[in-house]
């Protein structure tokens, strides 16, 4: 078996999740009972409001949390990957898994990635959707009329932002050009355009500002060493030598990322076990679509993590 932790990112973060965690498991308690991101974690992770929990400064924190006493569970079983990737913010608990961040670094980088992905769109109205069923090129072209029918408005971004695999791509910009873009792909043949439970235009340009704030307070940061592989959302892979992390990073929340890539490589690198680290099981679907015959496991609940022992053991 080789074996690669996955990381979900933000959009499936549920009221409650983590609570039967840290009922049962003393390193899930440590994590949530030492976290300082400027809010109560756990009372938002477990209590909600909802509408606070699905706010992207609050939801950031709360889903690295979750994923870092996770981690930390499968860590004290002696279950450790050879690869780790993540979805958008997932890629920041992957680097943590690896030794890249500590437990607190990486939740405050993920304030203040939250609180400055938040501030770049404010009194903007913006929307995200999943596209069904339609190849890249289709949705590029279809992407690319939209924003130049806007061309003349201020609010004109339209783009496809995740592919996440074969016959799903999200794109993101502004309300009205994403609209414009979902009559044209339900033309162009999609079977549905779905809307995202997510709070602003992840991973397009309007992100530059949070990108370039991100550059400034990467600088200040120390980074470890990666004790395993991480596969870089921009880029569909490992990193080179010549690339840095700092700069990975800050593309990565102003421009598309590549999971189907992403899955297919650990695929060629002889992963044949997943697991996601969640909460929910998108990541798993999205592995099942590309490759198949890579086993997925999904860990959310402690019956995941009993469950994953039996299975691992």
């Amino acid at each position: 078996m080789k074996l690669a932790f996955m990381y979900a990112g933000q959009g499936s973060q549920a009221v409650g999740m983590g609570a039967d965690l840290y009922e049962a498991y003393p390193e899930f308690r440590e994590v949530f009972d030492h976290t300082d991101a400027g809010f109560d974690v756990k009372e938002c992770c477990f209590h909600g409001p909802v509408e606070q929990l699905n706010t992207t400064k609050y939801t950031q924190p709360c889903m690295v949390a979750f994923a870092v006493g996770v981690t930390k569970i499968l860590k004290a079983k002696g279950i450790v990957p050879e690869l780790a990737a993540g979805l958008s913010l997932g890629e920041y608990s992957a680097l943590h898994a690896a030794g890249v961040f500590d437990d607190q670094q990486v939740i405050s980088l993920v304030a203040y990635r939250g609180q400055a992905m938040a501030e770049a769109v404010v009194n903007r109205e913006c929307k995200m959707a999943a596209v069904l069923n339609l190849d890249r090129e289709t949705v590029e072209v279809c992407c690319k009329k939209a924003h130049e029918e806007f061309a003349d408005q201020e609010y004109n971004v339209v783009e496809p932002t995740n592919y996440n695999c074969p016959g799903q791509i999200v794109i993101s910009g502004d309300k009205e050009a994403v609209d414009r873009a979902i009559e044209l792909l339900m033309d162009a043949g999609a079977r549905r355009c779905l809307p995202l439970n997510v709070s602003g235009p992840f991973h397009t340009s309007l992100m530059k500002p949070a990108g370039d704030k991100l550059k400034e307070r990467f600088a200040e940061e120390s980074f470890g060493d990666m004790q395993f592989p991480v596969v870089f959302n921009t880029v569909g892979r490992a990193k080179t030598e010549e690339e840095a992390i700092p700069e990975l990073l800050e593309r990565q929340v102003q421009s598309s990322i590549y999971i189907e890539d992403s899955i297919r490589y650990m695929a060629e690198q002889g992963i044949d076990t997943i697991v996601e680290i969640g909460p929910g099981s998108a990541l798993s679907k999205f592995v099942k679509k590309t490759c198949p015959d890579i086993t997925c496991y999904s860990v959310e609940k402690a019956a995941d993590i009993d469950a994953l022992l039996e299975k691992l053991g």
